[in-house]
């Protein structure tokens, strides 16, 4: 019993030693951890600080209103024309013997395109000569019968009645003459036509009948087709209420079409507005109109699809800010203006004509005024913002 006793007391003392030892560790632990967080917060202290002061400002791009000419445009979907399509056709019936042409190829006008099977026109010319030399002989013989005859009428010998039948048949057979060289004409007609050549300048298309086959006059399949490509012209539509717009742009003078590729981004050729269509399409509500172009490096391709963007006027001094800063709110056109604070308020605008990425404002706007272009969703009325110069687009050749 006493040796337990003593076991027991030795036990206690060896834990009265240990729990302030444990205790001891813990407080070294927690004032390290103190430590080492004090020192993060404060390497952390500037950027966080950059964070706050980031955050005072909405960041925006802004654009200064200015004055400045700003063109009008009005596009349409049009597509491209060449000013000559002519469809090549045999005028004689025969047997395609050669074709004379390159597929693609510019040709002249009159270059030989084709050669038709001649002999059976050539016979028929031989034929006719041949009948006109056969009735000019008899025309020769009844002459010289009617001059004996005059001369033995003027001494009695012969009646006048005879006189009159013989020149009848001089008469008669002058006529056959002339209908011998009709025939002539047209057989020499004929032959020739079987020699196709080109009625124009203009670029050939591809062959669609070969060497070999026969064709006829009424056949309704061309041989190929010649285009004239320089001029080109552009058929195209615009919606019926900018006609009398139009109309008084043609009124100036000259008015300006460009034509764009079917994306709108390349600008293939520049011309001059031909004409306007006499009358209205009242199914779709759209006018057509015709503009030509000299097309000196065929850009312009005949079944082209392009864009006609027609310049109407040049507004002179006219406040414009990039299209991008007008925004739709619940009341209407509007802006974000910055002021001298760097604060954007809203402010309600009457927009004129959009010009590209022009927009003309007619009211509510001055100039040196600055608009957000970029940012509109983060902003609420007096807010504050970190703005970023976005200049307007550059003049164009246009609007000088």
């Amino acid at each position: 019993m006493q040796f337990a006793a003593q076991a027991g007391d030795g036990k206690r003392r060896r834990r009265s030693r240990i729990f302030p030892g444990i205790a001891l560790l813990a407080v070294s632990a927690i004032g390290g951890a103190l430590f080492w967080y004090q020192r993060s917060e404060v390497a952390r202290g500037p950027e966080r600080g950059s964070r706050a002061a980031t955050r005072a400002g909405v960041p925006v791009t802004v654009a200064v209103a200015e004055r400045r000419a700003v063109p009008i445009y009005l596009t349409g979907l049009g597509t491209v024309q060449a000013s000559l399509t002519i469809e090549i056709h045999a005028k004689v019936d025969g047997e395609l013997q050669q074709v004379l042409f390159i597929e693609g190829q510019h040709v002249q006008k009159g270059d030989a395109l084709a050669k038709i099977d001649p002999r059976l026109y050539q016979a028929a010319l031989d034929q006719a000569k041949a009948r006109r030399m056969q009735d000019a002989a008899v025309l020769a013989a009844a002459e010289k019968d009617l001059m004996r005859a005059k001369t033995l009428a003027l001494k009695s010998f012969d009646t006048q009645q005879n006189v009159d039948q013989l020149q009848g048949k001089v008469d008669q057979l002058k006529a056959s003459i002339v209908a011998d060289e009709a025939a002539m004409e047209r057989a020499q007609t004929q032959l020739d036509y079987t020699t196709i050549v080109a009625p124009s300048d203009g670029r050939i298309g591809i062959r669609l009948v070969d060497p070999g086959n026969m064709v006829r006059s009424s056949d309704t399949k061309s041989i190929a087709t010649l285009v004239l490509t320089q001029p080109s012209a552009v058929v195209f539509t615009l919606p019926a209420a900018s006609l009398d717009d139009v109309r008084a742009a043609m009124k100036r003078g000259p008015v300006e079409v460009t034509a764009f590729d079917p994306d709108n981004r390349v600008a293939l050729s520049t011309g001059r507005l031909l004409l306007i269509d006499n009358t209205i399409d009242q199914a779709s509500g759209t006018i057509r109109l015709k503009a030509i172009f000299a097309n000196e490096d065929e850009t312009l391709w005949p079944g082209e699809f392009v864009n006609a963007r027609l310049l109407v006027e040049i507004r002179r001094n006219a406040v414009a800010v990039p299209s991008a800063a007008v925004q739709r709110g619940p009341e209407g056109l509007l802006v974000w203006v910055v002021g001298t604070n760097n604060t954007a308020e809203p402010r309600p605008i009457v927009v004129g004509p959009i010009s590209g990425d022009m927009a003309i404002v007619g009211k509510g706007l001055s100039e040196g005024d600055r608009v957000v272009t970029a940012g509109h969703y983060k902003l609420r009325p007096k807010t504050s913002v970190v703005a970023s110069a976005a200049g307007l687009p550059p003049t164009s050749r246009a609007e000088k």
